[in-house]
């Protein structure tokens, strides 16, 4: 009964070793799958893209209305700073952007194939300077444009830059004055209008019964 009470004792333990082991191993494979898991993950995970220059954004019509030019861009330069992305956007037919003239730094090639209405190109410009291009199928009626890169972003005061804003030479000007003047002008027309009717032929009659 003793040999039988260590061989039962010896059972006992054994199964509770094997049980033991069983507990290891499962945790074991669950702790590997996590790590698994957590390398799955990071393999997957990029890097988020650079968000471009972060100079804002422009937009240029090409071919508007069927009409030969670039708005704004022929007709007046387009004036932006850089880092500014442009699209370009394609309102009529058989067009493309050809540079003609780019700052020495810079790579942009334009778009040269041509496209039609509903296409749109876009680059960011980068690089100061002065950008020149055309459209080859209708340079000879005039479509060309011109992008000016500066730090500004805006036209210089009366350089070629459209109408120049009065407050750039040193007169201040807001819109709420100019209603109050231009107010102040009707008035003043319609009373001396008034007293001209009223009193403008009474100051020179001669009175009754007065030679």
């Amino acid at each position: 009964m003793a040999a039988s009470g260590v061989a039962g004792g010896a059972g006992a333990a054994s199964a509770a070793a094997a049980q033991e082991d069983t507990r290891s191993s499962g945790s074991f494979a669950v702790q590997e799958g996590n790590n698994s898991t957590d390398n799955g993950t990071a393999n997957n995970t990029t890097a988020a893209p650079d968000g471009g220059g972060g100079g804002g954004s422009a937009t240029v019509a090409v071919g508007p209305n069927g009409d030969y030019v670039y708005t704004p861009g022929t007709e007046t330069p387009l004036y932006i700073s850089p880092g500014t992305t442009v699209t370009f956007e394609w309102e009529s037919d058989n067009h493309n952007i050809n540079p003609t003239s780019v700052p020495e730094e810079s790579d942009w090639e334009g778009h040269m194939p041509t496209e039609n209405t509903g296409f749109t190109y876009e680059y960011t410009f980068e690089t100061l300077g002065t950008y020149e291009y055309q459209c080859d199928p209708h340079v000879g009626l005039g479509m060309v444009g011109t992008i000016e890169v500066n730090e500004s972003g805006q036209a210089p005061g009366g350089e070629g830059g459209g109408e120049v804003d009065p407050e750039h030479m040193g007169v201040p000007i807001q819109a709420h004055w100019v209603g109050i003047a231009t107010i102040l002008a009707i008035m003043s027309s319609l009373m001396f209008t008034f007293y001209v009717l009223k009193y403008g032929e009474s100051a020179h009659t001669s009175s009754p019964g007065r030679d």
